[in-house]
């Protein structure tokens, strides 16, 4: 999961409705101008007012420097809604080089619906570039299905001021979730409805963050083979048992329940929050839409000290893409995205003038000559308090990296149930909660 589709400037809105009309591989070339035609996704929409204009800015220099691709893209929030997504693809309405959380490229390469890039990615100038384990996530079989274009790690955002307020040292923050939980329980202590830690327990994204707290504590969703679930062990119990005694033995997590990305950057944008977890493009939504401020966010790496989940985006290709649209699309990749210090995602100074967010602890794309130039120029345009993130950066080092599981939108759907039924029973069952959705994730495993 990711919690916005736009890295930098983008403001949250309702979600815009998929175009009727088929948008998926068609005419390839205009016989009068003989240009390459290609759908692209994943625009701003007009209300994101600033990202749209960087988005349209760069469609329209890249089009100039290749005057022989046309370019028509289509704008959506979310980039990708889960709900429609297989109906889209199946349908024939998908763009000829569309946006894909990590978690689907088996998925949509499954069920052949993503054309092999193999033959073609030696084209991209920058794939050599870009980090090996982001590669391989698109990379099923020994064949190559898809472009990375931005990743992230989860971590712990907190509150700066509430620390110091609570008498807790903010340049040292909570490592340990017994740690976590005797913060919380200080910061709930200030009172005035000021609650500890916040946790999401409902529309899959309370399983979401189960799967981030057991990675945290060694432990992992499914088994390294795939076919079976493994929620149900002691780190499991003890992700659960951690959330059960905050809610209900010291109180910090508030009364209110079911809660869900938006209700939790509230409450952190209102100053009412101490700690919940996310990854760092929650901090300028934090600030930018929900009142919070930059110097009194702050970023520490997952507590638990094991692994932390990472996750992310890029593009893959309509099966039915004919080789000039293949080869398009990865011109146009490398210049929208691929391209350090610039394009839609690496110009920073450009962003540095509209005071979009730069500095950010985003993990590195990008490896060798192409990633120090990419750091170089995102220092130079810095404009966050980026001492505020070098615990998250200095933690990250030492933790390992884990991807989202297979059938990730299912499994947190089971996982949301035992996440809620803990936080809104104080005598919810944990041992029989991880029996029951372990034989649940069996079941979604065994189908495939």
């Amino acid at each position: 999961m990711r919690s916005t589709g736009f890295r930098r400037t983008f403001i949250t809105l309702a979600a815009c409705s998929l175009a009727l009309t088929a948008c998926g591989s068609g005419d390839e070339d205009d016989s009068a101008s003989g240009k390459t035609r290609i759908t692209v996704n994943c625009m701003p929409p007009k209300s994101a007012k600033v990202d749209r204009q960087f988005f349209e800015a760069d469609i329209a220099a890249f089009e100039k420097q290749n005057p022989d691709i046309d370019v028509t893209a289509h704008d959506a929030f979310p980039c990708q809604d889960p709900k429609t997504f297989d109906a889209k693809l199946a349908g024939g309405q998908m763009e000829d080089v569309f946006y894909t959380y990590f978690t689907d490229a088996r998925h949509v390469v499954d069920i052949n619906q993503a054309a092999d890039l193999t033959p073609y990615v030696k084209e991209l100038k920058s794939y050599e570039t870009i980090q090996q384990q982001l590669r391989d996530i698109y990379t099923v079989d020994g064949k190559i299905y898809g472009i990375p274009r931005t990743g992230y790690s989860m971590g712990l955002i907190y509150n700066r001021a509430l620390f110091e307020k609570a008498g807790l040292d903010p340049d040292q923050p909570p490592t340990t979730w017994e740690e976590v939980r005797s913060a919380a329980k200080k910061i709930a202590e200030l009172g005035n409805g000021t609650v500890g830690y916040a946790d999401y327990s409902a529309q899959n994204q309370g399983g979401w963050h189960f799967t981030a707290e057991l990675y945290s504590q060694g432990g992992d969703v499914v088994s390294a083979d795939g076919k079976s679930a493994t929620v149900d062990t002691p780190e499991g119990k003890a992700v659960l048992q951690t959330l059960h005694d905050m809610r209900w033995t010291d109180n910090s997590m508030g009364s209110k329940q079911l809660l869900v990305i938006n209700d939790v950057q509230q409450m952190m944008g209102s100053g009412k929050l101490g700690m919940y977890l996310a990854a760092p493009d929650n901090i300028p939504i934090l600030v930018k839409e929900k009142g919070a401020k930059y110097e009194d966010m702050a970023l520490a790496p997952m507590p638990g000290g094991e692994a932390t989940l990472i996750g992310g985006d890029g593009y893959m290709f309509n099966k039915k893409a004919s080789p000039d649209q293949i080869r398009a699309g990865l011109k146009w990749l490398d210049s929208m995205f691929l391209t350090p210090g610039d394009g839609f995602l690496g110009d920073y100074a450009r962003a540095n003038k509209q005071d979009a967010p730069v500095g950010l602890p985003e993990p590195r794309l990008f490896t060798g000559a192409a990633d120090e130039k990419d750091q170089q120029v995102k220092e130079a345009n810095a404009n966050v308090p980026v001492e505020n993130y070098q615990a998250f950066l200095d933690g990250n080092q030492s933790l390992d990296m884990k991807i989202e599981p297979p059938n990730a939108q299912q499994i947190y759907s089971v996982l949301d149930g035992v996440v809620s039924a803990v936080l809104t029973k104080e005598d919810a069952d944990i041992d029989g909660l991880l029996s029951d959705a372990s034989g649940k994730i069996d079941d979604i495993l065994a189908r495939g």
